[in-house]
């Protein structure tokens, strides 16, 4: 289940749910809390193993200001920008977000060990 808005945008109370699916065109990004946890291709459905922001945290986000030149931000990342990763190895920039979700809870249960 996938929206083009962000499910934070509705909500205003504390968070207290850990998960997170950040979905690119062709992946999904599954997140506990900063960490990502498991990667995920739409198309297959296929867990990609060896994918390199697996056990990584998420640094922040690229950004595109009005003259659509990109720069790097530490803000949460949303709809419309990509995740990036820039610590504890080489830095990964994914394509832009299309939406940001809770994963299902059969998805995490199917989550590779």
């Amino acid at each position: 289940m996938t929206s083009k808005s962000s499910d934070f945008d509705r909500y205003r109370g504390q968070e207290r749910r850990s998960r997170v699916m950040y979905v690119t065109r062709n992946t999904e990004y599954h997140f506990k809390g900063p960490r990502c946890v498991a990667v995920r291709e739409r198309v297959s459905g296929s867990w990609l193993l060896t994918h390199p922001a697996l056990n990584r945290v998420i640094s922040g986000s690229i950004r595109f200001n009005r003259n659509k030149e990109a720069y790097p931000t530490l803000e949460t990342p949303r709809v419309g920008e990509g995740l990036l990763f820039a610590s504890g190895g080489p830095d990964v920039i994914t394509s832009n977000l299309e939406a940001i979700a809770r994963p299902a809870k059969a998805t995490v249960s199917a989550y590779p060990v």
